[in-house]
């Protein structure tokens, strides 16, 4: 099993490098702000093998989840998204129209697609998905 923790300052290099060699545009200050407390950023591993950055609450907005190249493909990524929503409440993020392979992974942890988003990316069409809590865990979470 992946051990997720809380993401410290400490692996602001370890994340910056798996963002630069994971995303199709990285925003490396969306990650510094976010380990600056501005976030939720969570890592697989112990040495950082991948990340999640977070953001609100009603609903969470999944701003980025990333896992470095030669750790993919081993439940990192599923550990991460697990974490984050065993929080609870609403969650919701946007994927390129043409990644199937992302948009199956979302589906596979609950998330239906919610909208599709014309020219959302500068290069091509985004699809909004959405997860939206089991009414009956949550009511119980939130007593």
């Amino acid at each position: 099993m992946t051990h997720v923790r809380p993401a410290t300052l400490a692996d602001r290099p370890a994340l910056r490098a798996i963002q630069a060699a994971s995303l199709d545009s990285p925003q490396p200050s969306l990650l510094d702000a976010g380990l600056r407390g501005a976030a939720t950023v969570l890592v697989a591993g112990r040495e950082p093998t991948g990340y999640a950055l977070a953001v609100g609450r009603r609903p969470t907005d999944l701003v980025e989840l990333a896992v470095a190249p030669d750790h993919r493909n081993a439940g990192r990524g599923s550990a991460l998204l697990e974490s984050l929503l065993a929080r609870g409440g609403a969650f919701r993020l946007t994927v390129r129209a043409d990644d199937e392979r992302a948009r199956r992974f979302y589906e596979r942890h609950g998330f239906r697609l919610e909208k599709s988003l014309p020219g959302y990316y500068d290069d091509g069409d985004g699809l909004r998905l959405v997860r939206q809590p089991d009414s009956a865990s949550d009511d119980a979470a939130e007593s």
